[in-house]
């Protein structure tokens, strides 16, 4: 009699430990492969910044004056030479 209701008893208790050992195997793996992504998403923070600091660096306008010097020999117009348009005023007669 007691045979019977050990057995069941002990099955359940076997599942249940081999249950709680793959679940917590199951979240070792996912910690880890968290941590792995936390520390690539590092890294493409770190680039991103070297990126925008090269941008910068070529976006300077003296690099830019510099490369049109030298490479596409352009020289800046001479002071008289510049013309800019002159501002009309908006007439809004007759309106509110």
């Amino acid at each position: 009699m007691m045979l019977r209701l050990n057995l069941p008893l002990l099955l359940i208790a076997i599942c249940c430990a081999l249950g709680s050992v793959t679940a917590q195997h199951e979240a070792r793996k996912l910690y880890q492969a968290m941590e792995t992504e936390q520390e690539r998403a590092r890294q493409l923070e770190v680039e991103y910044e070297q990126a925008r600091l090269e941008l910068s660096r070529w976006a300077a306008h003296s690099r830019i004056e510099k490369t049109a010097r030298e490479h596409l020999r352009m020289d800046p117009p001479p002071p008289g030479a510049q013309s800019y348009p002159e501002a009309n005023p908006v007439r809004t007669e007759g309106r509110l």
